[in-house]
This record gives C-alpha cells, structure tokens and sequence, in this order.
C-alpha cells in the first residue's frame, strides 16, 4: 500500500485536526541510530526525534533488552495496585536527580496527564483555583491543560476547570520588553508578575506553572535568573513553582539536567514525559512529598508506571547517565547553535537563531522582520528533501525546531549544518 493510499485512510477515519507534516506525508518503517527510512526505502538524518522523544535515537540494545526481558516475563500490565519493582526503582533515580526535598513520583502516560496531575496537586494543596502561566506557553491537550496554554494555536476553548492570568516573559523575541538587557527585562517582567497578581488575581494563587524552554511556542530562552526573580514574589505570597520539564528534562539543554536549574532555584514539582521513555508512553510528577500527598481521595494510575514502560525508562536513563549524553548535548548544541548563527548572517530570512543544547530555534521572518510560516513550511520540505528531518512551531508557525537524538556525532552535526545551509539558501532564493 502506498503511502498516498495509506493518507486516504487516514483522513477517512482521524481528525481533520490531527496534524501531518509535509505536503506529501510519509509513513517510518525503520529506524536505527539517528537515521529513519520511510515506506518507499527514502532514509533521513532526525532532527526532531519523535517531538524530543525518542532522545537515545534509534534500535538501541540495552533499551530494548530491558524491554525484551519485562515481555519474555509474560507480565505487561499489573496496575499500581500492585507492586511494580521497575516503578520503585525509577522513582528513586528521579526523585534523587530531581534535587528536591523529600521528593515522591507519581507515573502518569503522557506529559498533558502529568502536568493535570501537577495542577491538581497545586490547587489541592492551596486550596485555589488560579494558576499563573506564561504567554506563549504549551502544556497539553487536555482541559485543564489546555486552559493554561498561552498560545491561540494550540488552544481549543476558553473553558477551564482553572481561572489563568497570563506572565510576561515567554517570547522574548517578539514581546514588549525585546530591547533590554537581560537584567532590565527579568526586572521588567518581574514587575509585570508582581502587577498580574495584584490586579488579576485575589492573591491566594496555587501555582506559576512554566517551561524553563518554551517548546512548541519555538524553543523561546528566557535570560538565565528570571525564574529565580519570579520565585521571590511567588514566595512572599506562598505561590508554589511547577517546573514543566517535558522539552527541557534529562539533559538536553547540555549545561543542565532540568531546565530550571538554569535560575539557580528548586521548584516545588516537575513534570516530565517524552525522553525518558525514548518512546515508550510514560509520563510523570516528582514533588515536595508534602504536596504530592496532599490528594486525600482515593486514587491510581492503571497504565501509568507499567512493568514494561518503566522498565525501558530505567534502562534509557542509566544509558543517558552512563553515556554522558548532557555533556553530549552541550558540545553538538554548540556547534550547530555557532553554525546556524553564521548561516544567519548570510540570510535574512532567518530573524533569530536560539536555544540552548540540542534544543534549537530557527526563526523565519520576511524581509520586513515579520513571521514567515510560508519560509518555515518551505524549509521542512526543502530539508526534506534533501534528507533531514526537522520539526516546526512557534505562535505563527514561523520557527523550524531542531531537537536530534541526544547520541548524535560530530560528523551528522556537520551533515545537518550544510543541509540546513542549502535549504535556507533555497528559500532565500525562492522569496526574490
């Protein structure tokens, strides 16, 4: 069956609102490393990894071993009313590598069920139902998720279980406070924090839930210590810190293991999904053990922590531990960040060029500085193409995501790189 026919199908029985990358979709059969092939036998260098992930890449031994050995096992699924050796194990690696307090883990599926979870533990906790989030941001596609997203793109309803005001600080590329220094705009948006609580808020908030990174709003860095600023305030009034390391957890900014870390400060919860699994569905909350137990009703996770789910976590996470693959990230990430910057220079479709480790935003603008999604669509085909796989976002759908398997080499760095130079070069040369 051809891909075309397979598209057929798809659109018949999906949502239309269920996106598909290019304009002629494909369909991946095989993986191995940092290279997949799609169903016509066409193999392409990985740059976005399955959405950050599958951060190990591909057909790895000890991973798939683990996962191997839990199936031979006969048990897939017990539920966590049961005891889950695997669960435990990895409970006590996170909340070791997680720096907080007395930390506990709660298992979930998904990074949208982790940061619900997060929420609900936030607003139990305060007994609250208001939530500060960042402009710009993504958390989900679930309800409460979705009402603390600040981006019109990804946000189906104004309805909410939570009542959200919105921070300053997400898109630093586009917002009001753009021509500061880095000290003068943590400053300015701080202010805007302490003016939000005062004017759109009763006070008692339950949380300030935010992306060290800002993911599918285009990889968007914040100055390093504005979230320490933020903490301040948050504590004069007793507002807890939720970290959502989904994009930005286990390494991939390079200088750090979580995001946050970045601000120099500990927050209260972490949510985190995607990586760790290096595919397998797994998702989950690391917290203050005092906030974690504050849920008084009765409660489980039937697929969440699953023998087979945090068996493959545990092997990815002691490969990316014993692999250094932070620092990994750090050197490849400065070379494609140093790279890009120098295509940037040659290009003015390129606005801006940002991120930190192999989390990388390319911004694509028009000859007058505004959004291009059309340069942005073209680039993916163009990289395409040319056999490079990359991802794309941000709040116009304007930003080409760059986001590879934490294993990636010195010599598909380079690879990329010029792929991505003569991809641009082309859509430069198309717009005149």
């Amino acid at each position: 069956m051809s891909e075309s026919e397979l598209l057929a199908r798809h659109r018949a029985v999906l949502p239309n609102w269920l996106a598909l990358y290019y304009d002629e979709p494909l369909e991946i059969v095989r993986a191995q490393g940092r290279r997949v092939t799609d169903s016509s036998g066409t193999t392409y260098l990985d740059f976005f990894a399955g959405i950050l992930t599958n951060a190990i890449g591909y057909d790895v031994a000890e991973i798939s071993d683990a996962i191997r050995a839990q199936v031979d096992s006969g048990v897939l699924h017990t539920s966590t009313l049961y005891l889950i050796r695997k669960q435990v194990e990895l409970a006590e690696q996170i909340a070791e590598l997680s720096g907080i307090p007395d930390a506990k883990v709660f298992f979930t599926n998904s990074g949208t069920e982790a940061n619900e979870t997060a929420l609900m533990l936030a607003t139990q906790y305060r007994r609250s139902n208001q939530v500060l989030a960042m402009r710009n941001s993504y958390h989900g596609r679930a309800f409460a998720t979705i009402g603390i997203t600040g981006n019109r793109g990804w946000s189906a309803s104004s309805l909410s279980p939570v009542k959200v005001s919105y921070v300053q600080g997400g898109y630093r590329y586009r917002d009001a406070f753009r021509d500061l220094s880095d000290a003068d705009y943590v400053r300015a948006c701080t202010d805007d924090l302490r003016d939000v609580l005062e004017t759109t808020t009763s006070g008692d908030v339950a949380a300030l839930i935010a992306e060290p990174i800002q993911g599918v709003g285009g990889f968007n860095v914040p100055p390093d210590g504005l979230f320490a600023a933020f903490k301040e305030v948050l504590d004069e009034y007793g507002i807890l810190l939720i970290s959502d390391e989904v994009q930005t957890g286990w390494g991939r900014t390079g200088e750090h293991f979580w995001g946050i870390q970045a601000h120099g400060v500990t927050p209260d919860a972490m949510t985190f999904a995607k990586g760790l699994g290096n595919g397998l569905a797994i998702g989950g909350v690391v917290a203050r053990g005092d906030l974690m137990d504050s849920i008084t009703a009765n409660s489980i996770s039937t697929f969440g922590g699953n023998p087979v789910s945090t068996a493959g976590a545990k092997a990815t996470l002691d490969y990316l531990l014993s692999h250094d693959l932070q620092g990994n990230a750090a050197k490849q990430g400065a070379r494609l960040l140093t790279g890009l910057r120098d295509i940037a220079e040659r290009y003015d479709v390129v606005g801006d060029v940002r991120g930190k480790g192999l989390m990388i935003g390319v911004e694509l603008v028009e000859p007058d500085g505004a959004p291009s999604p059309e340069a942005a669509r073209l680039v993916l085909e163009e990289t395409r193409a040319r056999g490079l796989l990359v991802g794309k976002g941000g709040l116009h759908g304007n930003v080409i995501r760059l986001a590879p398997p934490m294993t990636l080499t010195d010599d598909e760095t380079g690879e990329a790189l010029e792929i991505l130079r003569e991809s641009i070069a082309a859509v430069q040369e198309a717009r005149k």
